[in-house]
């Protein structure tokens, strides 16, 4: 049999077709627009988010010519964004997406309400305008057709599965991301949804990821080239749903996907709801793997710094790898000076993740002589990308977050110097998965457990995820980078009055 994972993001979707081994056999991606009707509010159109779904998961079948059939299909999605539905499940107002901002004041209300202390000791998520519920709030004050004739509201996991098999289902860990529910119950929180125009009612039903929500519409199937009897499956946020592709099934294991921005995601056994985690941002909410819980440390300016650097002071680079057909970041890593350098590098060329979610703090290039290299540069990127990520360790570490092992996905896990990098800074093995797609491959997981193709999460991820290479800490480096993480570590402090009056 086969499986399909559906990732449905904030720009694109992506569906793969696997088999029981993880080998993708069909894969389609499509684009689709944002639309920006007022500066700091961002929207998707609900509709044509599905017309592209179903255009990938009928190009990723073709493509998967002669694959057993698909049991069933899992999905992935963005977090926080919403859809307000009337009574024939049609949408009223297209969907503010995450970092849509227009709710300020509805986010500041709830935090009048709750406090902010409580609320994210009830949801896991430090109170912030990106979240469902204070959208929701401004939609029913704004728009007359959602206060007087919505019925539902629902995440894209949940609107995508009612699209597909007519029942709406949530999985915990998106349904976190609302900011209405309950991490230690599991349920709509009454607590959260008291004194709001908000009624538990409105949202879908919240199940474990891996759950059959039901079987797809006979229409969808035909239309599709699917088997009639195709499983619609609970997946996950984004984020953990990726997790559970590069095998996060057990607890004090880290994924650090380096993209065009880096997160680390780190499961654990038990909720925790420090101070420290709340006040450095850090989400705590159930993980997609049953029993565990995850949470988020984020980089904006991941793998975009490098890409920033080709652009503006590596154009000798691009045409030297154009000339050789070689990888033009391989080549740009293959350059950087090895061991420490004296330069270093703020990485916040697009503000700040955690932990010091700073939206105008800015990126810096310090240390800078006469004898410096371009070599040291490209070093002192990779350095200050590697040491925020560092810095999120540490604090994780003083919140009770136990992380025994980094596991690296996307792009920057293609270069061993950075891998190498990464274990001695973080004095902690990494290991290299042979995975592209993580989050669909999550979701696809989460169908072959619904489906019982496998007999378990454990069973899933021994068959279909596979590790390469193992990095491990080289203590010598590892000492000298700690010296210079004390200096890194004041660089934010004594720059952001000076960044903040740029």
């Amino acid at each position: 049999m086969s499986l399909i994972g559906l990732d449905v993001g904030t720009t694109g979707c992506k569906a793969i077709v696997v088999n029981l081994e993880g080998k993708v056999l069909g894969e389609a991606y499509r684009e689709y627009p944002l639309t920006y009707p007022q500066p700091g509010w961002a929207e998707l159109d609900p509709d044509e988010v599905f017309d592209k779904v179903q255009v990938v998961l009928k190009e990723a079948v073709e493509r998967a010519q002669g694959a057993d059939p698909v049991q069933g299909i899992g999905i992935s999605s963005q977090g926080e964004a919403g859809i307000p539905v009337d009574a024939d499940g049609n949408f009223l107002y297209r969907s503010p997406v995450s970092f849509d901002t227009r709710a300020v004041p509805q986010t500041e209300r709830l935090g009048e309400r709750h406090g902010r202390e409580r609320i994210f000791e009830i949801t896991g998520h430090a109170l912030n305008s990106m979240y469902t519920l204070p959208k929701i709030e401004w939609l029913i004050e704004n728009v007359p057709a959602v206060r007087e004739r919505m019925e539902r509201f629902y995440c894209f996991e949940d609107y995508i599965i009612f699209r597909l098999c007519g029942h709406a289902a949530i999985d915990y860990s998106l349904a976190a991301r609302t900011l209405a529910f309950d991490i230690n119950t599991k349920t709509w929180s009454t607590e959260m949804l008291a004194d709001s125009p908000v009624d538990a009612s409105v949202f879908a039903e919240p199940m474990p990821s891996g759950s059959v929500a039901g079987t797809i519409l006979p229409e969808v199937a035909r239309s599709l080239g699917l088997p009639a009897d195709t499983k619609i499956v609970t997946g996950g946020h984004d984020q953990p749903c990726g997790a559970l592709g590069a095998g996060i099934i057990r607890p004090h294991v880290a994924v650090d996907g380096t993209g065009t921005v880096e997160c680390i995601a780190a499961a654990f056994p038990e909720p925790v709801l420090t101070p420290t985690m709340r006040e450095n941002g850090f989400s705590c909410y159930p993980a997609v793997a049953p029993d565990l819980y995850v949470t988020l440390a984020y980089n904006f300016t991941g793998g975009s710094l490098l890409r920033w650097y080709r652009d503006t002071l590596g154009q000798a680079e691009v045409a030297q790898a154009r000339a050789e057909g070689r990888d033009v970041y391989n080549l740009l890593i293959s350059k950087a000076t090895d061991g420490v350098v004296q330069p270093m590098v703020l990485p916040h060329f697009t503000a700040t993740g955690t932990p010091h979610h700073d939206p105008i703090s800015k990126g810096a290039i310090l240390g800078l002589a006469l004898e410096t290299t371009a070599g040291d540069i490209i070093k002192a990127v990779l350095d200050g990308v590697t040491f925020e990520m560092k810095l999120n360790l540490s604090l994780l570490d003083q919140a009770g977050v136990r992380i025994d092992v980094i596991r690296a996905i996307g792009g920057g896990s293609r270069s061993p110097v950075w891998l190498q990098l990464k274990a001695d800074m973080f004095r902690r093995p990494v290991v290299r998965l042979d995975v592209e797609e993580a989050p669909c491959l999550g979701a696809a997981l989460c169908a072959g457990v619904a489906t019982g193709a496998y007999g378990s999460f454990q069973e899933a991820v021994d068959a279909a995820v596979h590790e390469g290479d193992r990095y491990e800490p080289n203590n010598e480096r590892a000492d000298q980078y700690d010296e210079r993480f004390a200096i890194y570590r004041d660089l934010y402090p004594a720059l952001a009055d000076i960044n903040h009056r740029l």
